[in-house]
């Protein structure tokens, strides 16, 4: 495995629960991003999956990732393209704006196009998969499928000659999620950790629709990965990959900074080393995790 690229962060910044877990208590949430950004170098934005943002905004993330030249935006593709899937010109003008704004100031890695569990593997949706490719541009595109009738190795290698790669995805085995693990061929690697957390996540499912407040909606992914976990993925990493030139690895088990956690262990086993502010340093230690 010759690695060019070692990306890990979570899945969005923007937490009041890692407060001390991660961000120092005096810092204002103004000042999330600068903060996140100057020990990860690249972050998922969860954002733009439930808006179409204001250019002003998306230009502020530049502005406050200037410390780190390196950072890279991954930016989740919006729900009328992938959930409701009834997009019209405006909204591809409008997240279009978006990716072009980062992609301009250098910090654009990729979109990542996330279907639903109930998004099965049909000759309409394949072909929407590729039509969504071609109506957006971006330098790259990370597809996460949920259900089991996409583990199809044929349909995935055309997916990634057209720069579409499929997301190796943990999270609780549920009904017919899919299992997929990569070829041992591939060059990029995107890994989603959600979290194996199954009792909440199957409460999720049945409570599909009804109101819930944060708190619930974020049950299922409160999971923290423990280090044989961790060290699991990165021997799987090492030892089946040996093309591999670029890999992401996002955590989305954001609950009370695990997901901080989780990514820190990811790039120390990976690296080597790493250093962490102390206020998740003193979080580490109160869970006996250093």
């Amino acid at each position: 495995m010759n690695l060019n690229k070692i990306l890990v962060g979570a899945a969005g910044w923007s937490y009041a629960d890692w407060k001390e877990h991660f961000y120092p208590k005096e810092l204002s949430e103004a000042q999330w991003l600068s903060f996140y950004s100057k020990w990860f170098d690249v972050v998922e934005v969860n954002v733009t999956y439930y808006t179409f943002m204001n250019e002003k905004i998306v230009g502020g993330w530049l502005q406050k990732t200037e410390n780190n030249p390196d950072f890279n935006f991954i930016i989740k593709l919006h729900q009328s393209f992938t959930h409701s899937r009834n997009y019209k010109t405006e909204d591809v003008r409008s997240f279009q704006s978006t990716v072009d704004i980062l992609d301009k100031g250098g910090k654009l890695n990729g979109i990542l196009i996330q279907f639903p569990y109930s998004f099965r593997k049909t000759a309409e949706n394949v072909q929407l998969i590729n039509k969504i490719s071609t109506d957006i541009y971006s330098p790259n595109y990370y597809l996460e499928l949920r259900h089991k009738s996409w583990n199809d190795k044929e349909l995935v290698s055309e997916f990634r000659s057209s720069n579409i790669h499929l997301c190796w995805i943990d999270q609780p085995d549920i009904g017919d999620v899919i299992d997929w693990k990569p070829d041992d061929e591939i060059e990029k690697l995107y890994l989603r950790i959600h979290g194996r957390n199954s009792e909440a996540w199957n409460s999720s499912i049945r409570n599909f629709g009804t109101k819930q407040t944060y708190a619930e909606q974020s049950n299922r992914y409160n999971y923290l990965y423990n280090k044989g976990e961790i060290i699991e993925f990165v021997q799987v990493i090492k030892n089946s990959f040996k093309h591999l030139k670029e890999l992401i690895i996002i955590a989305n088990n954001h609950p009370n900074g695990n997901a901080v956690i989780n990514a820190f262990e990811f790039l120390e086993y990976l690296k080597g080393s790493v250093t962490m502010p102390s206020t998740t340093e003193n979080r580490m230690i109160e869970l006996k995790r250093k």
